[in-house]
């Protein structure tokens, strides 16, 4: 009997200072994340702006379209700045994004907000580098790194998981513009 409690206060120490370990190290991780990936894409500036700034067409290429069952509602301007879409999902969860800064073919910027299954207020921002014949397209989302995000991180990359993402969508509206 003696043993085993042993035993155990041994596990239960053990687990502790790798709690403690863990929650220590998430806490030097910083307080801001910046996720961004690029491409080049044969087409001109204009036809990936004009792609972007309507969020109805986002289900055409975004890699956060795969959800069967999700709910959609745009709303305020149809293209462009005010802009709005929200969603609702089993697998999507709940948010809404929108456009709130644009300058004519070279920068979108929109404010995205995750409701559940988790709260994440953060900035989504797509530039667009032209030579006329080809566009550099750089999607990046930044934002806070609050608590729980920095826990997360240390059992997964997050710039990892979201980027491959994002690398998936850049290469879906690679594959559609160049047609």
């Amino acid at each position: 009997m003696f043993r085993l409690k042993s035993i155990l206060k041994g596990i239960g120490l053990l687990v502790l200072v790798l709690l403690l370990g863990v929650i220590g190290f998430a806490a030097t991780k910083p307080d801001h994340f910046r996720i961004e990936r690029s491409i080049e894409i044969q087409t001109s500036a204009e036809k990936v702006y004009s792609v972007l700034t309507d969020l109805r067409q986002g289900s055409t290429w975004s890699p956060f379209e795969k959800d069967p069952g999700m709910q959609r509602k745009f709303s305020g301007s149809e293209t462009g700045k005010g802009a709005i879409y929200e969603w609702e999902g089993k697998e999507a969860g709940v948010g809404r994004m929108e456009i709130t800064e644009t300058v004519p073919f070279s920068k979108i910027v929109l404010k995205l907000d995750f409701l559940k299954p988790f709260e994440a207020h953060d900035i989504v921002e797509y530039t667009i580098a032209s030579d006329g014949k080809t566009a550099r397209l750089t999607w990046a989302m930044y934002g806070a790194n609050h608590y729980f995000s920095k826990v997360m991180s240390v059992f997964c990359d997050v710039d990892k998981l979201v980027g491959s993402e994002f690398e998936t969508g850049l290469a879906n509206l690679k594959r559609i513009l160049e047609k």
